[in-house]
């Protein structure tokens, strides 16, 4: 495993980061299908002697399940690991999933996840999503607040822009931005790695495989997906371009049939051929997995060959 600088934070954090989602399906909220307690802890534990020392979760990835899964896994385990969650996405007691930024939500969902996760502090919290109903500086005094206090170590924002990041930046320093990025969501590239760049901020992409696309595990023959998969019942999911990324994909993999590399080693090498990305965040359902991905890092095509290929969504839209 090789090991990317995380922005100013001092910190050396895996190119490949665990997405906490892949565990907690079953528990509802946003998550991938179902995965016994012991599995997922074992997979926890796994992929750490594996050389991944980075782990991304949510409340909302199985309503509290994700974070505690990964709390019992690593109970008591400081040592060179680093957790990273969020707030500000949260559900009522029917499990409607809404966004409320209000700072004592905030605080509430940080106090919790302290408590799921079994840690004094947390390494890394970020903002989830930007809530329009609310000033991110009112967060960032909360979460400010709590840094002094010793229960963040660092603040990040999640599905950001430019106008949040300054007034965010306003009230305390921001260390990390994490957005969706891969061969099809450009929106970091376009807008983010500038600042990255110019503020020597940490990046972690999200869907970083497209939720399985990527990987060839999604396409045209799978039609179904558990109940417990969010993908089975997103509206936003189902409205998505299938047969454009497929098609993509198709051109892709034709291309690279004489090279001797797979579409997952094109996927991440795409990634991680930006310097401005710090980790890549992957889910893994089971050890098989996760030893594949880890093994695509040893194989990703070189630079150039990345590069002949990067433009191909444009020869389509």
């Amino acid at each position: 495993m090789k090991y990317r600088e995380f922005g100013s934070t001092g910190l050396q954090v895996s190119e490949i980061a665990f997405g906490g989602a892949s565990i907690s399906g079953e528990g509802g909220g946003y998550g991938f299908g179902d995965i016994c307690e012991q599995e997922a802890i074992d997979l926890l534990k796994c992929s750490y002697e594996q050389g991944i020392n980075i782990y991304d979760t949510a409340p909302v990835y199985g309503y509290r399940l994700s974070e505690q899964r990964i709390g019992k896994a690593f109970k008591g385990l400081t040592d060179n690991i680093i957790i990273v969650t969020k707030g500000g996405v949260t559900w009522k007691d029917n499990k409607r999933i809404y966004l409320d930024n209000e700072p004592a939500v905030i605080e509430k969902m940080l106090h919790q996840s302290l408590q799921d996760l079994d840690r004094e502090y947390i390494d890394l919290y970020l903002v989830h999503y930007p809530d329009p109903k609310v000033d991110i500086r009112r967060v960032m005094e909360i979460l400010s607040k709590n840094k002094r206090e010793g229960k963040i170590k660092f603040i990040g924002l999640c599905n950001t822009n430019l106008e949040n990041y300054k007034k965010a930046c306003e009230v305390e320093s921001i260390e990390v931005l994490q957005s969706e990025f891969n061969l099809f969501a450009s929106y970091p590239k376009e807008n983010l790695f500038e600042l990255v760049k110019r503020d020597n901020l940490g990046f972690m992409s999200w869907g970083s495989l497209d939720k399985g696309i990527l990987t060839g595990r999604v396409n045209r023959e799978r039609k179904k997906y558990d109940s417990s998969d969010f993908r089975s019942w997103a509206p936003w999911w189902k409205g998505e371009s299938f047969e454009f990324k497929l098609n993509v994909l198709d051109t892709i993999k034709k291309h690279f049939a004489a090279t001797g590399h797979s579409l997952l080693d094109f996927a991440l090498g795409y990634l991680l051929n930006y310097k401005e990305v710090s980790t890549a965040i992957c889910g893994f359902r089971n050890k098989d997995q996760l030893s594949t991905i880890i093994q695509a890092l040893d194989h990703v095509p070189n630079q150039n060959l990345i590069q002949e290929y990067t433009d191909i969504p444009k020869l389509y839209s």
